[in-house]
């Protein structure tokens, strides 16, 4: 049975409105950690769904939450390159439907585990325009856009046109002459960086945590890098068990993990 979210999400005051209502299932405390989309083509080719993969596992380990649309390709790509637990499904129909069947099993998965979000109440099923709509909160969850593959003519076309109206960055992968010709025209009208190391563009989000380290509240709270005093008030001793065992490093005032 899917719930009304009734907590307020600033990150969503750039979409054109203000979403009337928000249902879900899942893990809402995902909403609180650094989030980034990924989005692309229903029919990637094996350099794309590798990428796609790999981005999405790198960014994980720095304690970033991965946004897409549920959809076959690169969003399922990405839903499961980041892992159930590590994601929200932004879906165009009712929570109650999982849709599209293909990837009903995955929904189901990220249901559990992560979250899942809707505009529309349950029993409604997806339409043209409602994909419309679930491309723009997608976009607007996200601190930035990655396209890893998309032609010119694609939703993800329209979820670049979201992002740039909204102020956010759009990232893409390099992509051969007559391949993936939205994400070449992004990056040739320079509305687009082009995403030419994995490690070097997941650092911008911190150091890759060691597997060893639990991912719990305290090590995504020091993922934003917070002043000791932030971290002391929110958990206390936690944080000199964390620096004696050579977890997180404490210089000039500031936590980092280690």
């Amino acid at each position: 049975m899917s719930q009304q979210l009734s907590q307020y999400l600033p990150i969503l005051e750039k979409m054109k409105k203000y979403p009337s209502s928000l249902f879900y299932k899942g893990n809402l405390t995902l909403l609180d950690r650094p989030k980034v989309s990924i989005v692309g083509t229903r029919k990637p080719s094996g350099y794309t769904r590798q990428v796609t993969h790999m981005l999405a596992k790198a960014l994980v380990k720095r304690g970033v939450c991965i946004v897409s649309g549920a959809a076959m390709g690169v969003d399922a790509i990405a839903h499961t390159g980041a892992g159930e637990d590590n994601t929200i499904a932004v879906v165009a129909n009712g929570v109650d439907i999982r849709y599209p069947a293909i990837n009903k099993n995955m929904i189901e998965a990220i249901e559990k585990q992560g979250l899942v979000l809707s505009q529309f109440e349950e029993g409604f099923r997806a339409t043209g325009w409602s994909f419309v709509v679930r491309n723009e909160l997608v976009v607007a969850l996200g601190e930035m856009l990655i396209i890893t593959e998309a032609q010119l003519d694609s939703g993800s076309m329209r979820s670049a046109e979201y992002a740039l109206a909204m102020g956010k960055k759009i990232y893409v992968l390099p992509h051969r002459l007559g391949e993936s010709s939205g994400t070449n025209a992004l990056l040739r009208d320079c509305q687009a960086t082009p995403i030419y190391d994995i490690e070097t563009f997941a650092s911008q989000f911190g150091q890759a945590a060691d597997e060893s380290v639990e991912k719990d509240d305290f090590f995504y709270f020091c993922q934003g890098a917070p002043t000791f005093d932030e971290a002391l008030a929110q958990f206390g001793d936690r944080v000199y068990e964390a620096e004696l065992g050579g977890v997180v490093t404490i210089q000039n005032g500031i936590v980092r993990l280690a």
